[in-house]
């Protein structure tokens, strides 16, 4: 295995530090993918090239790789197009790249892809896709690029809500928190699944080396479900803050969200907007693990608890909160 060699693109992202760590512990040799012109990344512990994600200086960066792995995605902006420029259009040359260069290949899609799943009927890997919102759309569409335009092996891994040290999705939510707010939306039977980051990096490695599994697409999460009330209890513990829930009527929810996107366009990046919205007023986005354990071998052993007191004490660490 340690002469095996692994290409990562959105090599410097909260998911793809921690990827390219966790093949650099199982023995790989990592090469990280990077925009180029930007800020040189501190990645001590992989190659860094810089390539734009289009076919051409992808393929020449890649080659030779056993395995590129394509976690490169925009998972919010102002509008639809700007998520398929990056999560299809990026994606079909990442294939194009991979297919060049006949190198396996691992892509991150999400729950999103598929869509709404609740603790009663919870999503499945072989449903059909029914997203609720422009991301999730550009997802599916990225999926479909893999299946119709890959002739090399490939695996499709659809990790759910993603949180750990160095996330700014999950920031703030436990910056509310860190104040004593927690806002309820939505449905009181709303639930979601999460996954710890470093369980879906080990994921993603037994997703590289099972060279078996092909031509499948897999939910990553952890099997328990949860509510927003369970979350913001278990942020309330670990911030030492007292938990006095508010519930926000979903129609002063639709004023803020439709502010927040008249501020995508005067180029803030809101907390709130109807894109996110859609995600908070769904049945919910629960889903089963079923086929990961089985073709992968795949459970994810960081609980809840543990895993929000990493997360909170990095933030801490740093400041962030």
């Amino acid at each position: 295995m340690n002469s095996r060699s692994v290409s990562v693109t959105g090599a410097t992202g909260f998911v793809g530090r921690h990827i390219v760590e966790a093949f650099y512990q199982a023995g790989w040799r990592v090469r990280a993918i990077v925009r180029p012109g930007g800020q040189r990344p501190a990645l001590a512990n992989a190659e860094v090239c810089e390539a734009p994600l289009a076919h051409r200086p992808l393929a020449s960066v890649i080659a030779g790789s056993d395995v590129i792995v394509h976690a490169a995605g925009l998972t919010r902006a102002g509008d639809a197009a700007a998520l398929d420029r990056v999560n299809v259009g990026g994606t079909r040359a990442v294939v194009d790249a991979a297919n060049d260069c006949r190198a396996r290949l691992v892509h991150l899609s999400s729950q999103a892809a598929i869509g709404v799943g609740t603790i009663d009927r919870p999503a499945r890997d072989a449903d059909p896709p029914r997203p609720v919102n422009p991301y999730g759309r550009s997802k599916m569409q990225g999926e479909r690029v893999v299946r119709e335009h890959a002739s090399i092996p490939w695996v499709i891994l659809r990790p759910c809500a993603v949180y750990g040290p160095g996330d700014r999705q999950f920031l703030p939510l436990i910056r509310l928190a860190a104040r004593g707010m927690f806002p309820l939306v939505g449905s009181p039977t709303f639930a979601i699944t999460l996954v710890y980051v470093e369980d879906l990096a080990r994921a993603v490695v037994l997703a590289a080396e099972h060279d078996e599994v092909q031509g499948d697409a897999m939910f990553i999460a952890r099997a328990e479900p949860q509510t927003p009330e369970g979350l913001w209890t278990a942020m309330a513990e670990h911030l030492g803050r007292p938990y006095r829930p508010r519930k926000v009527p979903v129609a002063l929810a639709r004023i803020v969200a439709r502010c927040g996107d008249v501020s995508w366009r005067l180029g803030y990046r809101p907390i709130l907007d109807s894109a996110r919205l859609s995600e908070l007023t769904a049945e919910g986005f629960v889903c089963t693990v079923d086929r990961a354990r089985a073709r992968l071998g795949f459970t994810a052993e960081v609980p809840l608890p543990e895993g929000l007191a990493r997360t909170v004490r990095w933030y801490r660490d740093r400041a962030w909160v």
